[in-house]
């Protein structure tokens, strides 16, 4: 089986692009050397022609090209080390004297044998570098550092790059490792509630509890079979919620009427997994067990503002010890336990500060949790696995570089 080229390795591409600027730059270089020349021998009244010109300029810049590659060498070589300055730049100090004089017997090589412009005699490699060793040494040292410290601040600034890149890294898997620690505290949670339940009817009513204990089974196989997915279609979410509401139905058989008012175009949003489940268990605990009349409770979502997907958990228990209290309508409310904390802070981890979660007094009465997320459909929380690598590596591997726009989830 043959195998057809799909094109040139990223790295060698990269290798190319890099060649390609560094002549345009000498050629560009050249060119203004050129006219600098011509319009010297113009005001020193010895003028030349262009032709001469560009010869001239052009093999002085050719030797400064070739001696400049040599540099880039070195630099690559002899790093700057903390405890190792001064040998660092007395190395380079003896570098830079090579540099000076590679560049005058260069430009002496080329030039030798051609006419000078200001005696008319023929140019000797002897007489060129004795006169060039003594005006260009200063200068050509001068040089020399100034493309070392040019080598020496893009190194700092890609190991800038790489330092923002671990730290992003970083601090994606530090945001995914707390947002599966507050999922790991949900289900415990959820888990010890419900066998609260079913302790309580084992004795009263066995075969509820051991109808209980299938619907348990299934939930909890559900949550497995999910894994560590932190969002998931709002569909999925009122489905587990709906089986969770079977299990407290059989302990409230005829004390709790749950409703559901979900908007069609809200089904396949995302919304954090088991992210409901607490806000009612809190209605059901808060609202509606230490109640003997007949509880209800209702559910509902919808798309407000274009954008912004509100679900709202409301039950008709007593409200809050104090309404008066503003803490009782603030983000604050003293009736918040591990649920309702865990609910706000993957909220706050997901979304940042395009969340909302309320709690507090229904204005018609009754208590009313309410969230407000973005509308998405692509989750936040099941980006690719964070592979830190260089930039090099990923040239290497023919990956292309993340940007913060392929970062964004797509949002209704």
């Amino acid at each position: 089986m043959g195998f057809v080229s799909t094109g040139q390795n990223p790295l060698a591409r990269r290798r190319w692009r890099w060649i390609a600027i560094y002549v345009a730059l000498w050629v560009v270089l050249g060119g203004l050397a050129t006219v600098e020349l011509y319009i010297a021998q113009l005001l020193w009244d010895k003028p030349v022609a262009w032709a001469i010109a560009f010869s001239r300029a052009g093999k002085e810049m050719l030797a400064y090209a070739l001696c400049t590659l040599a540099v880039l060498w070195v630099c690559g070589r002899l790093r700057l080390e903390p405890r190792r300055r001064a040998r660092w730049f007395f190395a380079h100090m003896g570098c830079a004297l090579g540099f000076a004089l590679a560049h005058v017997s260069l430009v002496s090589a080329l030039e030798a044998g051609e006419i000078s412009v200001q005696t008319g005699q023929t140019l000797t490699f002897s007489y060129l570098f004795e006169k060039l060793i003594i005006s260009y040494t200063l200068s050509n040292i001068f040089k020399y550092w100034i493309v070392v410290l040019g080598c020496l601040g893009w190194h700092y600034y890609k190991a800038f790059r790489e330092r923002e890149r671990q730290a992003a890294a970083m601090a994606t898997e530090l945001v995914q490792a707390r947002l599966q620690a507050l999922r790991m505290q949900i289900n415990p949670h959820f888990l010890f509630n419900t066998l609260n339940t079913i302790s309580a009817l084992i004795h009263e009513n066995p075969d509820a509890a051991d109808r209980m204990i299938v619907r348990l089974s299934e939930l909890l196989r559900r949550t497995l079979d999910r894994g560590d997915v932190q969002e998931v279609p709002l569909r999925e979410e009122i489905e587990f919620l709906k089986s969770y509401l079977e299990i407290e139905q059989m302990r409230f058989p005829d004390r709790l009427t749950v409703t559901f008012d979900i908007e069609p175009k809200t089904n396949e949003l995302l919304v954090p997994h088991l992210i409901l489940q607490p806000l009612v268990e809190n209605a059901l605990r808060h609202g509606i067990m230490p109640r003997e009349e007949p509880g209800r409770v209702a559910i509902s979502a919808a798309v407000t503002g274009g954008n912004t997907l509100e679900l709202k958990v409301w039950n008709n228990g007593n409200g809050l010890s104090d309404p008066s209290d503003p803490s009782a309508l603030s983000d604050k409310s003293p009736r918040e336990g591990i649920g309702l904390k865990n609910v706000r802070s993957r909220l706050a981890q997901l979304y940042g500060g395009a969340q909302e979660f309320t709690l507090g007094n229904a204005s018609g009465g009754g208590v009313e949790a309410r969230i407000r997320i973005p509308c998405c459909t692509i989750p936040r929380s099941q980006a690719p696995q964070v592979v830190v690598m260089s930039a090099t590596e990923a040239s290497q591997a023919g990956l292309p570089l993340p940007t913060a726009a392929s970062a964004k989830p797509k949002c209704c």
